[in-house]
Formats: structure tokens, sequence, C-alpha cells
């Protein structure tokens, strides 16, 4: 059969998958694994790009011969390359602080919802930029690469801006799907830095000559431009049968919402601090950002350098022994945004600190702990679709629950409670699936993103899950 690879870099770690796919068949299998870890330098925190290449090169070497090859990551986060196409300097992480307070100025200069139909996050891409205004860095870049695009030019020698992570800037306008003249005149960023724009199913080139070599690759395998945005490829491949849907992309990040045809960009998705970002064929992925499973992973790794248990089975199978909704807290709110590495300012004591000050119970237990944080998701998923649904005028039938978190049992019941309707979890390995399946399609294999949906559905393991009791309320 033939066979894709996969280089699906997450926050905080990345691996190489291979996908053997027919008409009725698709396998995955991972071949290779590699951390994620950023690096504090003087001048902040950044990723370590080449250590994360080296991984993707790794995989890619360990891959075997493969039809075709596709990068997906994270969103926002940028690379600066000069005019011989040298990097200046490890990207930033978009956790560092340098953002701090670049919004209101920004904003101060235009409506940029009105333009680019993005949810404030105070470290998108377009406030990066403002803040790295006047560095030298930045006037000495010829190019400006978001990361999965830094990593497809390293593989193939060709540059270019892949649509959907492209969309997550705030750069791009979101009824044209172009680069904003406006915003850019506003940030001070010459648009010439700013590739143009490629879109999934479209082909970078072939593997550069060097790079085959060294991994062992044919010189004339193809890297396909996939929904380099990692939610962008997760939506693709929710395995959805009809319509009515809503999805979660559940992992670090909970991202929950809708599949739409057209941008929502009323004062009211403003308020509600909804995003509009591009998917495949034009779609748009309307939804809104929830901080996720980082609050337990962020938990486990206090816990660990504690000296205390940490295993995830064992802290999920005390929470769900533990009293439901003892104390809730907004996962959203900005304490809970950095790394935290001294105990004072660990993830359990930010948590604990939340709920004192606002007068509920301190969770006593890290059991305790974990089903604070699955409380407060289950919760905070309901709110964000009940809106996303109000907003659109767009009923919901069914949630399909995507990514690491449909493996959690609890959270997906929780959140079936929580909303009252009922839940698909899975795929575990939506970003990987969509990815493949996108390379898939520019292969021949599959027709229309309908057909891969409907493949995913047939070959991939799904578990439902229904509301226990009515919701509390109307959804």
């Amino acid at each position: 059969m033939p066979a894709f690879a996969a280089a699906d870099l997450g926050a905080t770690s990345g691996r190489v998958v291979v996908g053997h796919l027919s008409e009725d068949t698709l396998d995955l299998t991972e071949v290779h694994r590699f951390t994620n870890t950023p690096v504090r330098l003087p001048t902040g925190l950044h990723w370590d790009i080449l250590g994360l290449y080296q991984g993707i090169l790794d995989g890619l070497r360990g891959a075997g011969q493969v039809d075709g090859i596709g990068v997906d990551t994270w969103a926002i986060d940028y690379a600066l390359l000069d005019a011989d196409g040298a990097l200046l300097g490890n990207p930033y992480h978009y956790r560092d602080a340098r953002t701090a307070g670049i919004a209101d100025q920004v904003h101060a200069k235009l409506d940029l919802y009105q333009i680019s139909g993005l949810q404030y996050l105070p470290f998108n891409t377009v406030y990066q930029l403002a803040a790295a205004a006047g560095s030298a860095q930045l006037a000495a870049a010829r190019h400006i690469l978001l990361i999965p695009d830094l990593l497809v030019s390293w593989l193939t020698g060709s540059i270019g801006a892949e649509a959907t992570n492209a969309s997550t800037t705030g750069l791009l306008d979101a009824r044209t799907g172009t680069w904003s003249a406006d915003i850019l005149r506003a940030i001070a960023v010459d648009p010439a830095l700013l590739p143009p724009l490629r879109y999934p199913g479209e082909q970078a080139g072939p593997l550069l000559p060097e790079v085959a070599g060294s991994i062992g690759l044919a010189a004339q395998t193809p890297v396909t431009v996939v929904a380099s945005h990692d939610t962008a490829s997760a939506v693709a491949a929710v395995p959805a049968t009809k319509p009515g849907f809503a999805y979660i992309s559940c992992g670090t990040w909970s991202l929950a919402g809708l599949e739409l045809d057209a941008p929502v960009l009323t004062e009211a998705s403003r308020a509600a601090n909804f995003t509009n970002e591009r998917g495949v064929d034009g779609t748009v992925r309307y939804l809104r950002n929830i901080m996720g499973l980082w609050l337990l992973t962020e938990s486990q790794r206090t816990w660990t350098a504690q000296g205390r248990p940490a295993e995830l089975d064992s802290l999920l199978a005390d929470a769900a022994r533990a009293a439901p909704y003892a104390a809730v807290i907004d996962p959203d709110a900005p304490e809970f945004l950095p790394p935290g590495t001294v105990p004072s300012n660990s993830m359990p004591a930010r948590i604990a600190a939340y709920c004192q000050r606002t007068g509920q119970p301190v969770p006593d237990s890290p059991g305790a702990v974990v089903r604070c944080i699955l409380d407060s998701l289950a919760l905070a998923h309901r709110r964000t679709l009940r809106d996303a649904a109000e907003l659109s005028g767009c009923d919901i039938e069914v949630i399909h629950l995507v990514g690491g978190g449909s493996r959690i049992e609890l959270l997906c019941q929780l959140t079936a409670d929580a909303t009252g309707l009922p839940v698909i979890a899975g795929p575990a390995e939506a970003t990987a699936l969509g990815n493949i399946g996108i390379q898939a399609r520019a292969y021949g294999l599959v027709s229309d993103l309908p057909s891969l949906r409907r493949l995913i559905a047939s070959t991939q393991l799904l578990r439902r899950y229904y509301p226990r009791a009515a919701p509390t309320s109307h959804f």
C-alpha cells in the first residue's frame, strides 16, 4: 500500500508517523518520537528549532521509503531568515512574556477583529511582530516563515506560507484570505517579508538531494503542503459523516468550535472571543481556544519534580473518586498561561491560589486537583460550544472530541454530561491522520474531504459517550 510520513510537532513533543492507506484501510505506525523542550535564554523563551528539525530527520530516516511527506506543527510562532536564507536566531516561544501590553498598542491603530476575525490571544503573531519592531533581527530579515513553513523550506528549498496556519497569525484578511496590507502597515512590517500563500494539497517540491541522501530516501520523494496548523489537520480528520457536528481538538489546548462556510465577524463574536481560522477546502474553523491539558501536564511535571506519584492512570482513577465540582477554575485565566518551575508558582499552587481567591475549597490532593481541571474543562467546553451555536446560528447534534484528550474517558464523559450531547471520542491521532489524508488526496487515493472523513470513521477506534443526566439548563 502507498505509505506517507507525517512529521507532527506539538508544543511538548514531536513525532514522525507513517500511514499506509488504501480505499478501505488506514493504518498508522509511529516510528520516532522526540521531546520538544523550550530553552530559556537571556533574550527570552525560545524553541530549540534545530533539535526539532534533527528529530524530523531521524524519524524520516527510520520511516523507510515513503510516497510523500507532510509537516504540521503548532501555530503562531515564526522564524526570521536573512537574504541568504540563514536563520536569524532561535524562534521565540509563544509563552514568552515579550508581548505583554503590545495588544493595546495595536488595537489603538485599527479594528483588528473586523479584518482578521481572530480571537484575542496575547501571543498572536501580529503582537509578536509588533513587539519585535525596531529589533536588529527584524531589520535584517528578508523572510518571515511560520514554523512548519520553515521546516518544509529546509526539506525542499521552497518558500511559502500555508494558508491554514497563516490564518492564525492575525495578519490575514478573513474575508479575502490574503495578507492584509492595513494590518502590516499598522505594525510596520514590510509585506515583502511574507511569502506567497499556498494551500493543502499543493506540492512544496521534492526533497533536496542532500537531505534525501542524508536520510536514505529517494531524491524525488515529494513534500506535500498539508494543513500545517495541527488543529486544521485534526479538524480535517474529524470522523463526521453527517452535518450538525461540533469538534473539540483536545491536547495541550482544547480547540472547540464548528466548521463553517464563512467567517462570523459580528461584534457579539468579537466579545465572545471567537476566532475565524482557515480550514481545508476554504472552510472556516470557528472556534475558541481553551487552555487544555496543559493544566494537567504542568501539574504532573510539578509532582514528578517533587518526587510524588504522577502516573496518569492513577491520577485519573483518583479524580474519578473525587467529589465532582467541588472547585472549578477558569482555564483561560492569565495566571495559568506561563510555565512555572518553582514550587510557589507551580500549576497546582496557582490552581490552589485561584480557588482560595474565589472562595472555593482548595483541592487537597493530586486527585482532587485533576478532578478540578477536568470538571473545569468540561464546563469550558460547554460554554464555548453553546456560544458557537448561538453566534453562528447553527444547531449541534453531536460533539466529536479528537486528539490526546479523547483517551481520557472521564473527560469525555464529563463533556457529554455538561453539554447534554453525545460525544464521539477519537481518533486520538487526528492530527497525523489529517496530515496523511491530505497527502493521500494529493496522491489520488481520496477524492474529497467527506470521503476522507468516512474512511477515518470506518477504520479508526471511536468511543461513544452519552449524557448520564439531563443538562442543568438548555444547551
